[in-house]
């Protein structure tokens, strides 16, 4: 800025000249550059004034505007978002199909001690010792009159021990809050869910692990905090579940048997709707696994997917169906059956006599080994062996738990004449019941892939085609007839069409060769048959009943029973109703034609059946 003296030299000459008086000129310019000065001012001030007005502006008008977006808006609760957490403790529920509760969250508190805050330790320990009779009581004075400053007493309370801790009275006693997972339904599909525990533990919180089952392979899923407590559902009906232990339970009980299991799956999505395995557990007092011994006597043992079962004649619509497939037999076709047939040094017989030749039909009616093998041998090795592939009995089931790998099947690394001969009656591969479920599912799926799952409603890419509709269609025909005339007549139910196959395999020793009087027996079922919906397979592991003749253990007489009863209560369940009348149809009309009706009688026990 120019500043302007007060007394500029030229006026004041010029002014003395011309007689003025040059104080006026001073006064002039003081003047006039006070007026500047305040004009400045008041620009200055007026500036400031609406910059405060802007700002009071948008502060209101944006409180105001927020008011109204949260006026307009639906109330919903606030969550909060999980940053810098090292321990996150919610956990989402699982339930079923039908979005009953199968496993959830109980608020609860742990109890520790900071014995150095404890005014009377002695009597707190004895406090204690009365409230949980499992505690110490000379351990507890020892830890609360020793060095220590921190420690655990139990890490779950219920509210009246924690009442009862209250009542103590001491200070150094604390409760730190807990999100335990509660299993309401006790016992109720106990190696679905599996179990849980604790892992990263702070006073404040602790966070939920999986341990097994579905609790351990979802676990990542079940504790995200990004899918805001979402359930878990699962695929199984927690009625027909309950429905599936109780008859389970029984037939274990009258068949005096070691252990059993049952599957029961929808044939076109694969989802399971009941799976249990005994003996059970409680998963909210899970058991230690067994350090040694067989692995199966433990409770926690799940028989459906980690049992490996040499699962006998159920096997035998393997080849059947594939040598349909392939063209080489029809139903009616006549197969040698001459018995014993000879295949190296080993000797393959018939329990019966069933003379020189049976229908392919009649070989599974009547459970022959003979025959069987005979249509395996057209097959060959090679392509035998890779239709099992495709069925899914080389590989672990993709099933979501954490137990599936463990169930790999046990493969001959060989596959000779003979192997391919015993295989093709279930002897010498050993798989689990749920993969022979979703084999007989394939089947009855006319031929498609089916993978078994235990989530509810998740979209799944379409399987293989692995064998022709019209060869899967004549195979259920044919366990239609071994229900109606074979060796599984007792499931015949009314009304629901039941086909299937009886399976009775000697269990294997662990040094080698074969139990004399251990079987493991088993029925795999399809219904109904004019349009499968369902596949169930039920196993007994050596179940044995008293009859006539002696002791009983083939399938047709353990499994066969049960899994009849267990069909009359869980197909009403599945909304399977009855068909009687003239609906009823023993097999499907569009392939009625092909398969020839065998005279009656027939084998009740086959020797490697």
């Amino acid at each position: 800025m120019i500043r302007t003296p007060l007394r500029p030299l030229a006026r004041i000459l010029n002014a003395r000249e011309n007689g003025e008086n040059p104080d006026a000129i001073e006064a002039e310019n003081r003047a006039r550059r006070h007026a500047e000065i305040q004009d400045r001012s008041r620009r200055r001030a007026e500036g400031r004034l609406i910059v405060m007005a802007a700002c009071f502006v948008i502060a209101f008008g944006t409180v105001g505007v927020r008011m109204g977006v949260l006026a307009a808006s639906q109330p919903t609760e606030p969550t909060s978002a999980v940053t810098g957490t090292d321990i996150i403790s919610q956990r989402a529920d699982i339930t079923d199909r039908n979005g009953r509760i199968l496993a959830t969250n109980l608020l609860t508190h742990a109890l520790y001690a900071h014995p150095q805050q404890m005014i009377d330790p002695i009597r707190a320990a004895d406090g204690l010792a009365r409230i949980f009779p499992d505690l110490d009581r000379d351990r507890l004075r020892e830890d609360f009159t020793g060095e220590r400053k921190f420690l655990w007493i139990r890490k779950r309370l219920s509210p009246e021990q924690m009442q009862a801790v209250h009542d103590l009275g001491e200070p150094g006693l604390l409760f730190g809050p807990r999100e335990m997972r509660l299993y309401p339904n006790g016992h109720l599909a106990s190696h679905i869910l599996g179990g849980s525990g604790f892992g990263q533990e702070g006073v404040a919180s602790a966070e939920v692990l999986g341990v097994a089952g579905v609790e351990k392979a979802f676990d990542g899923w079940l504790r995200d905090p990004g899918r805001d407590g979402a359930p878990l559902q699962l695929s199984i009906d927690l009625t027909v579940q309950q429905a599936m232990e109780e008859v389970l339970a029984s037939g274990m009980k009258v068949m005096n048997a070691k252990g059993a299991t049952a599957v029961m799956m929808e044939i076109q999505t694969g989802e399971i709707v009941a799976m249990a395995s005994l003996p059970d557990f409680d998963p909210n007092d899970r058991p230690r696994p067994l350090l040694k011994g067989d692995p199966s006597d433990s409770p926690i043992f799940n028989r459906a997917v980690q049992g490996q079962y040499e699962l006998g004649s159920s096997f035998k619509i393997f080849p059947v169906a594939q040598a349909m497939d392939l063209g080489l037999v029809n139903p009616n076709s006549g197969i040698n059956t001459n018995s014993p047939m000879q295949i190296g040094k080993y000797r393959i017989r018939d329990f019966s006599n069933y003379g020189p030749q049976l229908s392919v039909t009649d070989v599974i009616v009547k459970s022959s080994n003979v025959g069987t093998v005979r249509i395996a041998q057209m097959l060959g090795p090679e392509r035998q062996r890779d239709f099992l592939q495709k069925l899914g009995l080389f590989d672990p089931t993709p099933i979501e738990m954490v137990e599936a790998p463990t169930g790999r099947p046990l493969v001959p690394a060989r596959w000779p004449a003979v192997t391919s001969a015993t295989v093709s009656f279930g002897h010498g591969l050993a798989a689990s019941p749920l993969h022979l479920a979703a084999a007989y599912a394939t089947i009855a799926n006319d031929g498609r892939r089916v993978t078994p799952t235990l989530v509810h409603g998740r979209a799944r890419p379409e399987g293989e085609q692995v064998l022709s509709p019209r060869a899967a269609q004549m195979a259920v025909a044919m366990l239609r007839q071994v229900v109606t005339r074979g060796t599984a007549r007792q499931a015949n139910v009314p009304g629901y069409e039941v086909a299937g196959k009886t399976g009775t395999a000697d269990k294997p020793r662990r040094g080698g060769g074969y139990y004399a009087n251990k079987v493991v027996a088993n029925f795999a079922a399809v219904l109904p048959a004019s349009d499968p919906k369902y596949v169930l397979v039920l196993a007994l592991d050596e179940p044995s009943i008293a009859g006539a003749s002696g002791e009983r253990r083939t399938a047709g007489s353990t499994a066969v029973p049960v899994a009849a009863e267990m069909i009359r209560r869980l197909a009403p369940l599945v909304g399977l109703a009855p068909v009687t009348g003239e609906k009823l149809r023993t097999i499907p009309p569009r392939i009625e034609a092909r398969v020839e009706t065998a005279p009656e009688g027939g084998l009740q026990r086959v020797a490697s059946n």
